[in-house]
């Protein structure tokens, strides 16, 4: 009896092939034959499951941020365990989790920001890989951030006078701004993380000072006006943030389930 093909299998196997080239040689260097010769398959089959390099990028970049999400999701399931808590996690907890999976401090994530920011980079200028087919309702994301701020304020924990939707743009954007520098090797994992810590504090103000300890940055002599003045200039590059976060279980699983805005559009 002839095996049965698992062809979403099949898919998902062919994408992390590309991410892996992409990952390692660059995007622009991961054609349909190269990324035949890293999944182990013939080019024919390649073509068979993705029409065009295009269509298999899109693809691939979907499940990047549905792997993002899962990690996010067990990030925020270990948070609640390690606090020996009953129920959903906490809106400081889910947050946390959600900007501290934006830094590529291990390979899984240090691979999603490689691809990721590579794809964002291609898709300016190439109108092939336009980036519409991304951010469509991408204001979704932003906006389960933003309601468990809201929550947050609801219950106390959170000062009433912080604008959630403005603060979770920010938070976003922070996140990526972040993720790139560490990437670049213009700061440490530390330093940003530092930075995440020192933002929740600010929004939550009553975790002190069990979570709240004084944040003290050690820089290296004569570091510090670089930095701040480098923090800007990250913030600024880093639209991306605000496509492949999500603050709360739904809305981890709106990352995942949401494919037809990640395919091209017509």
């Amino acid at each position: 009896m002839p095996r049965r093909v698992d062809h979403e299998e099949r898919r998902r196997q062919i994408a992390d092939a590309l991410v892996r080239t992409a990952a390692t040689r660059g995007l622009h260097a991961a054609g349909m034959r190269e990324v035949a010769a890293e999944a182990g398959v013939s080019l024919r089959l390649v073509q068979y499951y993705f029409g065009t390099k295009e269509e298999l990028l899109l693809f691939a970049m979907q499940q990047l941020a549905a792997q993002f999400a899962e990690r996010g999701l067990r990030r925020i399931k270990q948070i609640t365990q390690i606090k020996d808590t009953v129920g959903p996690a906490s809106p400081r907890d889910v947050i946390a989790a959600v900007l501290t999976e934006g830094l590529p401090v291990d390979d899984e994530r240090r691979t999603f920001t490689i691809v990721y920011t590579a794809y964002l980079a291609l898709s300016l200028t190439d109108p092939a890989l336009a980036i519409s087919p991304l951010v469509r309702n991408s204001n979704a994301v932003i906006d389960v951030v933003a309601a468990q701020l809201r929550a947050a304020q609801a219950a106390g924990d959170t000062p009433a006078h912080l604008d959630p939707d403005l603060e979770a743009v920010s938070l976003l954007t922070m996140s990526a701004g972040l993720g790139t520098s560490v990437l670049a090797g213009h700061s440490s994992a530390e330093q940003a993380q530092a930075v995440i810590d020192y933002h929740l504090c600010r929004l939550f103000p009553a975790s002190r000072p069990a979570l709240c300890p004084a944040l003290a940055f050690r820089w290296e002599d004569g570091q510090v006006p670089s930095w701040r003045s480098a923090v800007t200039a990250w913030a600024v590059a880093a639209p991306m943030a605000r496509l492949i976060a999500a603050s709360s279980e739904p809305g981890w699983e709106r990352v995942k389930t949401a494919a037809p805005y990640w395919r091209p559009s017509g």
